[in-house]
C-alpha cells in the first residue's frame, strides 16, 4: 500500500486526526498522515510539482475538466520537465479530466511565460462555453488566462488535450486575478495599463467574441489614473460580478494591508463615459468599506438575500446581503498581523457594517512554528447551490483548507478541515533568522474551488500538487450531500 492510500485509509477511518493532534507543534514530515475533521482524500494529482494558483473546475459535456494556474518558479527549484513532453516548461496552465474524482487524469500542459514568482507562469485562470458566449464559435470552450506578468490570453480548449490559442492581449503589466462573465462576455481584467500609477487595476472588456476582444474602459480608484498626484491608492486584487441581474460588481483592493472594499453599478461602469477623470471614476460607485491598515481584501464574494433564522421574526431585515471578505497572509511564520475573513452587511449599500470576523485559532496547530504561511488566502468562488450561502471554504497555507458554516454570518463557525501531507516535492519556506536563512517544509494550501457535485479542490503553492476531497459529517450535512 503506498503512503498516499495509507493515508486516505486514515482519514477515511478517522485516524489521521489523532495522529496529528499528537504531533501538531511538529514540523511537517514527509509520508504522515494527512489531519483531518469532516473531509476526506478521494484524488491526487502532483501537477508535476508545480506551484499552483487557481483551479477552475468546469463541465464540458458529461466531463468535468480541471484548469489550473501556476505560480512562476522559485529562485531554487529547477524548471520542471513535463514528462509528457520529456521537456523543460516553464510553470503554465494544467488541464486535468476530473470526471473520476479518484483517478484524475492530467491531459496537458501549457506553458506559461518564462519567470520568477509572479512574473512568470499563468497564474489566473476562466472558462466559458462558446454555446453560452453571445458571439462565441458555438463549438469552442474558451480559456482565459494571464501570462506571466505581461499578458491576457483566450485559448479554445473544446478538445483539452489540444489547446489552441485565439488571441492575446499584451504590453501590460502585473496581471492577475480576473473575472468573465459567461452569459454576456463581459470580462474585468486585472493588471497595469500604461500611464495607469498603480501595477495593478481594471480593464473592462467585452469578450462575448472571444477572437475580438472589445475594450469598453479603465477603471480604478480616483487618484490611481494617469496624471494623478498625490498618494496612490492601493492596488486591486481582484473583482466578482454579479451580472445584469444583480447589477453589481464587487473590487477588492489591497492584499494584506489597506484593505478596499468597493460596490460599483455594473451598468454605470459599462455606459458611463470611459474617460479615467476622477468624477468619472467615482460615478459607478454606490458604496464602500475601509479595511484596518493591518488588513486586505484578496477576495470580495457576495452572498445576497440571505435568509437570516435570528431574524425570521422581525419586521424589517429578515434577509440580508454580505460580503465575505479574505485576506491574504504573505510573510511567513506569523511576521505580520493575521489575515483571516470577515462578513459585513451590506444590505444599505452606502453604509456597510462589518458584523464578525473569523480565523483559525493558532494554537490549535502551533502553526506559527509550522514554517511558511500561516493566514487565510482565498475561498472558493463557484456558486453552484450545493455550498453556496450555506458552505465556505477558505485557504489557509499551512493550516489546510478550512469549512466554515455561513449560515448564520453573525456567527461562523468552522466544520471540517483538510490539512495534507507534504510530499518529497514540497517546496522549503524561509525566514531571516539572525541574518541567516531558516527553512521548514510546510503544506501551503494557496487556492481552492468546488464543483456541483460537491467536490473540493485545494492546490498548493509549496508544489506539493492538487487534492480532491469531499465533505463528511456535519459539513455534509450542512451542505445536503446524500
Amino acid at each position: 500500500m503506498t503512503r498516499r492510500w495509507l493515508s486516505v485509509c486514515l482519514v477515511s477511518m478517522g485516524i489521521a486526526g489523532s495522529i496529528a493532534n499528537g504531533a501538531s507543534a511538529q514540523q511537517q514530515k514527509v509520508g504522515a498522515a494527512p489531519e483531518a475533521s469532516n473531509m476526506k482524500l478521494v484524488g491526487w494529482s502532483d501537477l508535476q510539482a508545480r506551484s499552483a494558483y487557481q483551479p477552475t473546475i468546469h463541465k464540458q459535456g458529461s466531463r468535468f475538466i480541471a484548469y489550473v494556474g501556476h505560480h512562476g518558479g522559485t529562485d531554487d527549484v529547477p524548471t520542471p520537465v513535463n514528462p509528457m513532453t520529456g521537456q523543460p516548461e516553464p510553470n503554465g496552465t494544467s488541464i486535468l479530466d476530473v470526471t473520476d474524482a479518484a483517478h484524475p487524469k492530467y491531459l496537458r500542459h501549457i506553458p506559461g511565460a518564462p519567470g520568477k514568482y509572479e512574473d512568470g507562469g499563468a497564474q489566473m485562470v476562466r472558462v466559458c462555453d462558446g454555446a453560452q458566449l453571445p458571439k462565441g464559435d458555438k463549438n469552442a470552450v474558451y480559456m482565459l488566462r494571464t501570462y506571466g506578468g505581461q499578458a491576457h490570453e483566450i485559448w479554445d480548449v473544446a478538445d483539452p488535450s489540444s489547446p489552441k490559442l485565439v488571441i492575446r492581449l499584451d504590453g501590460l503589466r502585473d496581471t492577475h486575478k480576473n473575472w468573465w462573465e459567461c452569459d454576456t462576455g463581459i470580462a474585468y481584467l486585472v493588471g497595469g495599463a500604461k500611464d495607469w500609477r498603480t501595477k495593478r487595476m481594471t480593464q473592462v472588456y467585452d469578450l462575448s467574441d472571444p477572437a475580438k476582444p472589445v475594450h469598453i474602459r479603465d477603471f480604478g480608484l480616483p487618484g490611481q489614473e494617469p496624471g494623478a498626484t498625490g498618494q496612490v491608492p492601493t492596488d486591486l486584487h481582484g473583482p466578482i460580478s454579479t451580472g445584469p441581474q444583480g447589477n453589481r460588481v464587487f473590487f477588492g483592493y489591497g492584499t494584506n494591508k489597506g484593505g478596499v472594499i468597493q460596490i460599483v453599478d455594473r451598468e454605470k461602469l459599462l455606459k458611463g463615459p470611459p474617460e479615467p477623470t476622477p468624477d468619472n471614476l467615482r460615478a459607478p460607485e454606490v458604496g464602500r468599506l475601509l479595511m484596518s491598515a493591518w488588513n486586505g481584501a484578496h477576495t470580495v464574494f457576495p452572498m445576497l438575500q440571505m435568509p437570516i433564522a435570528e431574524f425570521a421574526n422581525d419586521k424589517d431585515g429578515k434577509t440580508r446581503d454580505i460580503v465575505m471578505i479574505v485576506d491574504e497572509a504573505i510573510l511567513n511564520e506569523c511576521n505580520e498581523p493575521r489575515q483571516m475573513i470577515w462578513f459585513a452587511d451590506i444590505s444599505i449599500e452606502t453604509r456597510p457594517t462589518m458584523i464578525s470576523s473569523w480565523t483559525v485559532p493558532e494554537a490549535s496547530g502551533h502553526f506559527c512554528q509550522r514554517g511558511g504561511r500561516f493566514g487565510a488566502h482565498s475561498s472558493n468562488e463557484s456558486m453552484a447551490p450545493v455550498f453556496y450561502k450555506k458552505i465556505a471554504l477558505i485557504a489557509w497555507f499551512n493550516a489546510g483548507v478550512r469549512a466554515i458554516d455561513v449560515r448564520d454570518p453573525y456567527h461562523p463557525k468552522e466544520i471540517g478541515h483538510f490539512i495534507p501531507a507534504i510530499t518529497d516535492k514540497t517546496d522549503k519556506r524561509c525566514v531571516k533568522v539572525d541574518g541567516q536563512d531558516r527553512c521548514k517544509t510546510a503544506i501551503q494550501t494557496n487556492n481552492v474551488e468546488t464543483d456541483e457535485r460537491g467536490y473540493v479542490y485545494i492546490v498548493d503553492r509549496a508544489n506539493t500538487g492538487m487534492h480532491i476531497l469531499e465533505l463528511g459529517g456535519e459539513a455534509r450535512q450542512v451542505a445536503g450531500l446524500k
